[in-house]
């Protein structure tokens, strides 16, 4: 045990096994007090009861993300024994994978009402708290299957990629108080990942080897709007960038000039991490002689 996070309070969801098990499990070598959220109250339970005979402190929480009364209960309870949540890891996901020419939208809608929805569902039940105490760290799950998009999944790469719009609105609209939101995007052996990795692959791919990321994203010295992929111990960042691009102007050849631009405008040489969405507008009118007032001042 450590006392990096001590007196910290930590809701992991989906932590009944896996990855959110080793996440919670991290969290409480390092002093949290961790809330075990599991749908199965039996594996949330075995996960707290690892906690407490190591010597740390836990509860279970039977709760389904997307159940917004569910979700307020498991905020309350917490509260009402510590004080207060100051870390929330939005782990909790499913897989429903078919190539989107066999995929039923009944499923596309499932993996996104799990993965995004219940992300904001618990989310919104923490976030006034932790304004209100100036101190607030959540970490959505997204996945290299969003980021880049994989073969079967146009449901949870939908959804992954939305975790990333929702941390970097929530991480801009709680930077003046001190709340940090940040993505993990693990690559690690567990339900989700059975069959479809190699055993050799599988046996480098311990979600003990994801967890460690979470402590650069939770401290007191937390980014905010990183993403953070970790995978076999490896470490990375990944960004959504901006290139320079061209002014084409309008005019009925404007589509053609664009189009014979096109290696000019996706050039990535000088591309650029926005500080936020509007910077793309405050740009394009600069391109355009125009002088347009900052988001950054309007904040």
């Amino acid at each position: 045990m450590t006392n990096e996070l001590k007196d910290r309070v930590a809701i992991v969801t989906g932590a009944g096994g896996g990855l959110g098990r080793a996440h919670a499990l991290m969290l409480a070598r390092h002093g949290a007090r961790v809330v075990v959220n599991d749908r199965d109250g039996a594996a949330a339970a075995r996960v707290a009861a690892e906690i407490a005979e190591a010597g740390g402190g836990a509860m279970a929480a039977a709760a389904s993300v997307t159940d917004e009364a569910e979700v307020a209960a498991m905020v309350d309870s917490a509260t009402r024994a510590w004080g207060g949540v100051d870390i929330l890891i939005n782990n909790a996901g499913i897989l429903r994978d078919k190539s989107f020419a066999k995929m039923d939208l009944a499923d596309f809608r499932l993996v996104v009402d799990v993965h995004l929805i219940g992300a904001a569902v618990c989310s919104k039940a923490v976030w006034d708290q932790m304004r209100e105490r100036r101190f607030g760290r959540i970490v959505m799950t997204t996945s290299s299957s969003g980021l880049y998009g994989n073969f079967g999944q146009a449901n949870y790469g939908a959804a992954k990629m939305a975790l990333v719009g929702l941390m970097q609105t929530l991480a801009i609209e709680g930077e003046k108080y001190n709340v940090r939101v940040n993505c993990l995007a693990p690559t690690a052996a567990t339900a989700m990942t059975d069959g479809v990795l190699a055993p050799d692959a599988l046996a480098r791919l311990a979600p003990e080897a994801v967890s460690p990321g979470l402590l650069a994203l939770i401290g007191e010295d937390a980014p905010t709007r990183a993403i953070l992929c970790a995978g076999a111990g490896h470490f990375a960042t990944a960004n959504i960038t901006l290139t320079e691009g061209v002014f084409i102007g309008r005019g009925d050849d404007a589509a053609q000039r664009l189009v014979a631009a096109w290696d000019e405008v996706s050039d990535r040489a000088g591309e650029s991490v926005p500080a936020y969405g509007f910077t793309q507008a405050e740009r394009e009118l600069a391109s355009a002689g125009f002088t347009a007032p900052t988001m950054a001042a309007a904040r």
